[in-house]
């Protein structure tokens, strides 16, 4: 929409033109049988029209290209090119001619201009040229304001402005989720949305890690066609699959192209692991909350490349209180009644206070556990941990969940309690377990 001041009598005229890419022709095409009144009427006319493919005339696309017709959408993260004409109309020589474009935003006033100096002088029927580019970061209304200013042969300075207002479209809709595991690794859930008219590909999604994470892509798949994820990767898509069965959500599956129809959604998937030497610092990671950030590229339908790039992603700490009791080794299968063996991680989480802890194996009507319960495992120093080798069997059959470990501090008198902190599948013994 252009928005302008009172017109003046000006030698020079101004023109802005925005720099978009042709769109493909599209024709609605009419047919009918031949033993229909119009015969071949419809499609002779359709063959001789110049507008359509030579061979597939029924086809809606066409070989030709369109210019645009109007202004057009802007959204976020595209580059916005303007083509600006200043033009002298008169019959005079023009001096002095300096042309300056600004964009006017929400929250700034950018400076779009190639150069600041001005032109010495213009020509009759001559023209000044100038091209800008602006990478859109802000959504709302922008202005456009070119300024033109130039001294007349009478040495009259003169100075005139015009306004161009244009709205900023979202392009996409990006939702995060966080899963966090028991192994300090953090999974984020990306759903982005194409909630554009026209479909996109997407040219690469990923996840920026923080300053304490590495991470690794769960989007693949490997040559022999299976999903390269762990166990508990797999349990934990297999709930965000079910979480978004129950929301309704319309997720595309991955194909061989990556491209995204538009208010079509496709879901990324992400795993962060803390690096070595933040890991051994229970304390500091259990705090962290900045996890990272999506950097989003896509293509639209001639090559128009966009880029956002989302703020920095914050998780809800988990809490683990003073003592956090993982998992660091475990078989998936056993045997019925035959023991096995699994290796817990005990940490002391708080950053000031040592632990002298006791460990209690209680029972369970599935789960039992082989040792001496009640035994000393010693003081242990803030933020420090140590690794425990336990011993248990299923009386059973089925999944199981491994509980019944409590720990209790004697400094404090204070016993922490570890329910469901696995699964294990158990088996009958004649079945032989792969190891």
């Amino acid at each position: 929409m252009e928005v302008n001041p009172p017109k003046q009598e000006h030698l020079l005229a101004l023109k802005v033109m925005r720099l978009t890419k042709p769109t493909l022709f599209t024709n609605i095409p009419v047919t009918c049988e031949e033993k229909d009144l119009p015969g071949d009427l419809f499609n002779q006319l359709m063959r001789d029209d110049p507008s359509t493919v030579n061979g597939a005339e029924i086809l809606m696309l066409g070989e030709m290209l369109t210019l645009p017709q109007n202004f057009g959408n802007i959204f976020l993260g595209e580059t916005f090119s303007s083509y600006i004409s200043v033009h002298n109309d008169s019959n005079q020589v023009v001096k002095d001619i300096l042309v300056k474009a600004d964009l006017q935003t929400s929250s700034q006033r950018l400076n779009l201009s190639a150069s600041s100096s001005a032109v010495a002088e213009l020509k009759p029927d001559c023209c000044i040229d100038d091209v800008i580019h602006h990478e859109v970061k802000e959504i709302g209304t922008h202005i456009l304001v070119c300024a033109v200013s130039y001294t007349t042969q009478g040495g009259e300075k003169m100075y005139f402005r015009k306004f161009f207002k244009f709205q900023v479209l979202k392009p996409l809709d990006v939702k995060t989720k966080f899963y966090n595991a028991e192994t300090d690794e953090v999974f984020l859930e990306a759903q982005i949305q194409n909630i554009t008219t026209s479909p996109m590909f997407m040219e690469k999604v990923s996840l920026e890690p923080s300053i304490m994470y590495n991470v690794a892509e769960l989007n693949s798949v490997n040559l022999a066609g299976e999903c390269e994820v762990s166990m508990e990767q797999f349990i934990l898509m297999l709930q965000m699959i079910k979480e978004m069965m129950m929301e309704k959500l319309g997720v595309t599956t991955f194909g061989s192209r990556a491209y995204l129809q538009p208010m079509d959604t496709r879901q990324y998937l992400y795993c962060l692991k803390p690096k070595k030497e933040f890991a051994e610092k229970a304390g500091i990671i259990k705090g962290v909350t900045v996890i990272g950030k999506l950097d989003i590229v896509w293509k639209t339908n001639l090559g128009e490349r966009g880029r956002l790039q989302t703020s920095q992603l914050q998780r809800m700490a988990p809490g683990y209180g003073d003592v956090r009791l993982s998992l660091e080794a475990i078989p998936d299968t056993v045997n019925l009644e035959e023991p096995f063996h699994i290796t817990c991680k005990i940490t002391n989480c708080s950053s000031e206070r040592t632990m002298d802890l006791v460990l209690e194996m209680c029972n369970t009507n599935s789960i039992h556990w082989c040792g001496i319960s009640g035994r000393q495992l010693g003081k242990l120093h803030p933020s420090s941990s140590l690794c425990l080798a336990l011993t248990l069997l299923s009386s059973v059959q089925g999944l199981q969940s491994v509980s019944g470990l409590r720990l209790t501090d004697t400094f404090l008198k204070r016993t922490y309690e570890y329910d469901d902190i696995a699964q294990v599948c158990v088996v009958s013994s004649a079945i032989k377990v792969e190891s």
